[in-house]
């Protein structure tokens, strides 16, 4: 054999893929940690233009929106709201130095009160992943005559437990 056929060998030896007859594998672990949240949004509560001579209640309700992650239990409360002297059982809406009072509701009969107490006076349930809509049920008692003339207003602040 000559040289040059020797080269020419080991060089076809270099560039001849190797076959190989023994493998080595291992594994390794994909995960993702899900946490329970929760977002929530409600809208405006407006009573009908009030008489406040007139024995008759007047009703209204609002809606808060929620979206928990699925499987999550959360509470659902109401503060008592920014009226001087307010509870979660008589809320008050203000004008000047003039009151209403008002509740708020958990149930369309309006015999539940929607407080702030996690497991007591609150709407409980549990996410389901897509947004849940929940009744607020108002209710505005007759009879408050010593109301003036104006706008009242108040401010509730929702609290979602979870």
């Amino acid at each position: 054999m000559n040289i040059k056929s020797i080269a020419i060998l080991t060089g076809t030896l270099f560039f001849t893929p190797i076959l190989f007859a023994a493998t080595s594998t291992t594994t390794f672990t994909v995960s993702a940690e899900v946490s329970a949240d929760c977002s929530v949004s409600a809208n405006n509560l407006t009573f009908d233009t009030y008489d406040p001579t007139s024995s008759s209640n007047d009703d209204a309700t609002t809606t808060i929106d929620l979206t928990c992650t699925a499987t999550t239990p959360f509470n659902i409360g109401l503060n008592a709201g920014t009226g001087t002297g307010a509870t979660v059982t008589t809320r008050i809406l203000t004008n000047g130095a003039s009151t209403l009072d008002y509740s708020l509701y958990r149930d369309a009969s309006r015999t539940l009160v929607w407080g702030n107490t996690p497991s007591t006076d609150t709407m409980t349930s549990i996410g389901t992943g897509s947004e849940q809509e929940f009744t607020v049920y108002g209710r505005l008692p007759g009879s408050q005559a010593g109301a003036i003339p104006g706008t009242y207003s108040d401010t509730i602040t929702v609290t979602v437990t979870y």
